[in-house]
């Protein structure tokens, strides 16, 4: 992971963009050398693949910025609190959320409304805020979409229990049934709500007017 971190920063340089090919030649011989360069983002590493960015291929990786110098002395100590991702815990992680994103509830493989891209799951770390003041980070499964526009978001559980109790009953029952199916059905008008919200101001004056507004 050191000779990585050095690598990146002497060879590739920040905002530029290597393959997964360049990488093995650089470390011939090195067992799971894609492994040992993911480990460097527990380290405040950011590396961005396809998921992260559309304008990459899959074979391709874009060095966005280094971290903690990793190859100091005492600097390569893991984060307390960070959690390692390998295939196995990914894929059960993955199964606990229902197999999508748990932001937008999009399925891999699923094509984004509107486009031909399809969809694509991974992991991502969330701040989670608990009741009783500690802040610990929890993985949950998300689209290369919504990792985009969620890379500093946190959780505050304390807030929504806090909501939850304030429900009136017929409205905490409705939560009950959608929390025991993991899923709510929208209505048609949330759907076009939701369509109407995303879109940039001309095109929300054209609805507006359209409604006779």
């Amino acid at each position: 992971m050191k000779r990585a971190a050095l690598w990146l920063v002497s060879v590739v340089r920040e905002g530029e963009v290597f393959t997964k090919e360049e990488l093995r030649r650089a470390f011939p011989g090195v067992s799971q050398v894609d492994r040992r360069m993911r480990d460097l983002r527990d380290f405040g590493w950011v590396l961005h693949t396809n998921r992260d960015a559309e304008d990459l291929d899959p074979h391709e990786q874009r060095f966005v910025k280094r971290g903690i110098p990793v190859w100091e002395p005492g600097k390569a100590t893991r984060p307390r609190g960070t959690i390692a991702i390998g295939a196995g815990k990914r894929r059960e992680i993955i199964a606990s959320d229902g197999n999508m994103c748990r932001s937008c509830g999009i399925t891999p493989g699923a094509r984004y409304e509107g486009t031909y891209e399809a969809a694509q799951l991974d992991i991502a770390r969330r701040p989670v805020r608990k009741p009783d003041g500690r802040t610990p980070v929890e993985l949950v499964t998300e689209c290369q979409r919504c990792r985009l526009g969620a890379r500093e978001l946190s959780a505050d559980l304390a807030s929504l229990l806090r909501s939850i109790e304030a429900l009136p009953a017929a409205e905490r029952d409705t939560l009950v049934g959608w929390a025991m199916a993991d899923e709510r059905e929208f209505r048609t008008v949330e759907r076009v709500w939701s369509a109407y919200r995303s879109l940039p101001e001309e095109s929300r004056a054209d609805v507006r007017a359209a409604l006779g507004l």
